[in-house]
């Protein structure tokens, strides 16, 4: 990209430096991947402000700065208001406006986005559309597996990703999108051909909060001078505030759906078993190996937005049975014992709340939970989760989940204030998950919440292999 397009696409308040010719030939917003030709965002962060790296961008070969004031480096500077916007803006229009070319499914909301897109996933690919995914658990670009830093990629890894999905072959993407993407424009430029909204609960309030303006991070994404077709569940209070809202306007496609009698896409002749659901939903006969009453709320999801896509009634159904699991999401650890294990990524009230009841639905005896709270996140939601944990569950055993900065005995004590004293606390994790599987019975089911597929615990900046289903398998094997 030459100089003058990208100055053209940004259009920026000022443009310092030399009037020569030059070339762009990579986009960069960490030094360390800045190489010869990029043009480098100096974008200002919680700890750290890209302007003050601008030299050693300079050094590393980055011939343009994308700033918000004037630095020292003698190289062009384009002046904008935000580089993080204008960040996203140029990513859009040097990898060629991807998103103009590939099917864009969204999933949005505090629990079921991984478990939606999944779905999405599997019913796109039912359809023949070659879909890719990017979210929280692995990424999918043209066939092959990636691992994943974050949600939602920073906008310049996020068009990348794009545009390699569209070179090796892939029509679509099923994709998970974050708040803090929102609010931080990393999603700014994505053009979705359909976006689902699953719900809003308690979380995150470290970064947003509040719930108002954690609610309008996952708003900005509905409206906009192109807002997209959207998917919204009315189970959800904030979810029926936004169809109100969308109803005003109404400038795209709007369905609706939950277990609510007036939701357009309903759960309709529904059966719960061990085995999954079975049911219909917009005069589609469904059937899913995904257990609990929350997943069905995510089959239903997942069937508005394809229902958005055009995608055909056979092939919504044949997708949604397609998908066996998702892992660390409600998904079982098996060593032929007597009772079950169930591993699932519930962090949040909502979603603890969700699993304990669809793990009550199928013990058959007690109900058995292992689980703790991250460090240097939303603490107010830490006994909120005790309460909940003490209510639904027979045994409850409360450890360490990701105590990152935090002292994991001053988690716990959080988690205490709703949990009281009635249950056992083991901080560390692996003999917590030890202590909840010596104590289980023929028919119960054991609950290990908070961590699902993540593979690490993060401990005072070190991040420590951990895998909740390596754990509990070695503990059964025991």
């Amino acid at each position: 990209m030459e100089l003058e397009r990208l100055v053209a696409a940004l259009a920026p308040e000022a443009v310092l430096g030399s009037p020569d010719p030059v070339e762009v030939r990579d986009l960069a917003y960490d030094t360390h991947a800045v190489t010869p030709g990029a043009a480098f965002f100096c974008v200002p962060g919680e700890r750290a402000d890209g302007h003050d790296f601008a030299r050693q961008a300079v050094e590393n070969g980055a011939v343009v700065l994308v700033v918000e004031r004037a630095v020292d480096p003698d190289v062009p500077q384009l002046v904008v208001p935000s580089s993080r916007s204008a960040m996203a803006t140029a990513a859009d229009a040097f990898f060629g406006e991807p998103t103009r070319e590939l099917e864009v499914a969204g999933v949005t909301g505090t629990n079921g986005k991984t478990t939606t897109a999944f779905l999405l996933h599997a019913i796109l690919a039912a359809a023949g559309r070659r879909p890719g995914l990017l979210g929280t658990v692995e990424s999918r670009i043209g066939g092959a597996v990636r691992q994943v830093v974050r949600t939602t990629p920073e906008s310049i890894d996020l068009q990348r990703m794009f545009r390699e999905m569209l070179d090796a072959g892939d029509r679509s993407v099923a994709l998970e999108a974050s708040s803090h993407a929102s609010v931080l424009h990393r999603l700014d430029r994505v053009r979705f051909d359909a976006l689902v909204f699953t719900n809003l609960t308690q979380d995150h309030l470290d970064f947003h909060g509040t719930m108002e303006e954690y609610y309008a991070a996952k708003r900005r994404l509905f409206t906009g001078a192109a807002p997209p077709p959207a998917a919204v569940s009315i189970g959800d209070a904030w979810g029926r505030q936004l169809v109100d809202e969308l109803e005003k306007t109404r400038r795209a496609p709007l369905l609706t759906f939950g277990f609510a009698d007036h939701a357009e896409i309903r759960p309709e002749e529904l059966v719960l078993d061990g085995s999954g659901a079975r049911f219909r939903a917009g005069g589609i006969a469904l059937e899913s190996s995904l257990r609990g009453r929350f997943n069905v709320e995510n089959v239903l999801g997942a069937v508005a937005a394809a229902i958005l896509l055009d995608v055909d009634e056979d092939e919504i159904a044949a997708g949604v049975q397609a998908l066996a699991g998702v892992p660390g999401r409600f998904e079982a650890v098996d060593e032929g014992q007597s009772f079950t294990v169930l591993i699932d990524y519930a962090h949040t009230p909502d979603s603890l709340d969700n699993v304990l009841r669809a793990a009550r639905d199928i013990a058959t005896g007690r109900v058995l939970v292992v689980f703790g709270a991250g460090g240097d996140r939303d603490r107010g939601k830490r006994p909120l989760m005790g309460k909940i944990a003490a209510d639904l569950a027979d045994v409850v055993v409360v450890t360490s989940d990701n105590p990152r900065s935090e002292q994991p005995l001053a988690i716990i004590q959080d988690i205490l204030q709703g949990a009281g004293m009635n249950v056992e606390i083991d901080p560390d994790r692996s003999a917590a998950i030890a202590r909840a599987v010596e104590l289980a019975e023929a028919g119960d089911v054991v609950v290990i919440a908070g961590k699902g597929h993540e593979q690490g615990q993060e401990i005072d900046g070190e991040t420590l292999p951990f895998d909740d289903r390596l754990v509990a398998r070695e503990a059964l094997r025991a």
